[in-house]
């Protein structure tokens, strides 16, 4: 009985040696998996990380070149005030009377006028060109999910079938919103 059970014992620490090496082994395996499938995906990466530098430089230079030309519209904007101011001062020097330097100024008034609504127009005509060019480098790097979510509870509640007694409530609601409305 004893050699019998010392046979049982010794199969019985073989079958659990054996689970324990392929458990080792299970594991070896599922980490290798992993491990390649990590390796998958960090290479998958790489095509994405290249397309968002490349929409990164395309978007620095959008950025770039309406900053330019915001400064060359800057630069107009103070060469203009500059020119206008000098013609200003020689109308007064020219004018013979208070009447003559009151139409002019009422001239300079409107053209000054006329002048900042061109600017701010050119101005935002910049920044919508930039921010056009820039949805078009961002929108395809973005692709776009539809999610899916549960409808709520109070969608749940509001398409089940309407009853007689709900019917009413509904009815007594309107005619009081009615009568608050007039």
């Amino acid at each position: 009985m004893h050699a019998g059970l010392n046979e049982f014992l010794d199969e019985q620490a073989k079958g659990l040696a054996e689970l324990v090496e392929n458990a080792r082994k299970a594991r070896v395996a599922a980490a290798r998996r992993a491990a390649l499938e990590s390796a998958g995906r960090i290479k998958a990466l790489n095509g994405r990380v290249r397309g968002l530098a490349r929409s990164g430089v395309r978007l620095t230079s959008i950025s770039q070149g309406a900053a330019q030309r915001l400064i060359e519209l800057q630069e107009e904007i103070v060469t203009a005030a500059l020119t206008d101011a000098a013609a200003r001062l020689q109308r007064i020097a020219d004018t013979e009377s208070l009447r003559d330097l009151a139409r002019g100024q009422t001239e300079v008034l409107q053209s000054a006028r006329q002048r900042i609504v061109e600017d701010m127009s050119r101005a935002l005509t910049i920044l919508r060109r930039a921010a056009r060019d820039a949805r078009g480098v961002v929108a395809p790097a973005a692709p776009t999910k539809t999610v899916r979510r549960k409808p709520s509870t109070r969608r749940a509640a509001r398409s089940k079938v309407a009853t007689p007694a709900s019917r009413a409530k509904r009815k007594v609601r309107k005619t009081k919103t009615v009568r608050r409305r007039r």
